[in-house]
């Protein structure tokens, strides 16, 4: 693509990925998380005085994984089933969870303002668990749903009305959810995907893009950050060309072309003060060019700043409450 740079700019010498990040690398591939997100725990008493009821249910056992359901607490209307919306919550692979008091918080405003039922999904972890766990673990979250053994699910969702979605590597995994979900689709019903939402999907590959060497110090994400993430999420021995991370790398043209049969509609949000901007820039182009039904967000501003700036967080709610209905 013309906004590639064949060139790698030196990494900064200033930024220390780790430290930027709280983490402590160990002798044996995994890290130690120095800083505790903070965590919300599920509430799902229908007398508390609360607008969202929340709780957990099990995936996976062995693996440790689950999904937190957000449900309103408040009669629907003529028993109408929600839109489902299936949530990755962001952090590079390798930090939070779907519990985390920013991505909880975020879920429950959603259920709010949108009248969705929200199904946020805990996933593997790298490096401990490198890519694709996560990717395989999207997948098992939707056989579960689709299965529809919870009350909740049974009672209040739609799932003929589904749309992946995630922020920055959650979007990513929501992508990649959606790509091996083609191969599946009829194994899914009678859960049906609908779309994507990606917001700021979280891609990359060897060659610099002009937003990455432009904002090479970028105080929220620096370029030897989201190399780290890559480090420590692609499989060992792989480099930032291979599928999971590089638009180029995998057949996703002939992928779309299936997204665009099967009718899905992708809205990809994106905002210019951040490295990966060019990347999520292309991925809207690449699918435009397929003939996929695309809604482009572009405004000024940095990355994850729906998780510090209300107003944004209120415009981005708004545009997927138009997006979906």
């Amino acid at each position: 693509m013309s906004n590639h740079k064949h060139q790698t700019s030196p990494q900064s010498q200033t930024i220390d990925p780790y430290k930027h990040l709280n983490l402590f690398p160990n002798p044996n591939a995994t890290i130690t998380r120095l800083h505790q997100v903070p965590y919300t725990s599920p509430a799902s008493d229908p007398t508390l005085q609360i607008t969202v009821l929340t709780k957990d249910i099990t995936i996976n056992q062995t693996n440790k994984t689950w999904v937190r359901f957000f449900l309103p607490n408040k009669p629907i209307l003529n028993n109408q089933k929600l839109p489902l919306i299936v949530f990755f919550h962001g952090s590079g692979f390798i930090l939070a969870s779907a519990g985390s008091t920013m991505f909880h918080d975020f879920c429950v405003n959603m259920v709010e303002s949108v009248g969705v039922f929200v199904v946020s999904v805990e996933y593997r972890l790298a490096p401990e668990h490198r890519l694709p766990a996560a990717y395989e673990d999207g997948m098992e979250a939707l056989f579960r749903i689709r299965r529809k053994e919870d009350e909740w699910l049974m009672k209040y969702a739609d799932c003929s009305k589904c749309y992946l979605m995630g922020n920055s590597a959650g979007a990513t995994i929501a992508f990649h959810t959606g790509i091996r979900a083609l191969e599946v689709v009829k194994d899914l019903e009678p859960l049906k995907i609908q779309g994507l939402i990606l917001r700021q999907p979280f891609f990359g590959g060897k060659e610099r893009t002009n937003s990455e060497l432009k904002l090479e110090n970028d105080p929220i994400i620096p370029l030897c950050v989201t190399d780290l993430m890559w480090e420590l999420a692609l499989p060992i021995g792989v480099d930032r060309d291979h599928e999971y991370c590089n638009l180029m790398a995998g057949n996703y043209l002939e992928k779309f072309d299936k997204i665009r049969a099967l009718g899905w509609k992708v809205l990809v949000s994106g905002n210019s003060g951040e490295p990966i901007v060019d990347r999520e820039i292309e991925l809207a182009q690449l699918m435009e060019e397929k003939g996929v039904q695309v809604v482009k967000d572009f405004e000024e501003g940095y990355h994850a700043i729906e998780y510090f700036d209300p107003l944004k967080a209120k415009q981005l709610i708004e545009l997927i409450k138009g997006f979906i209905s």
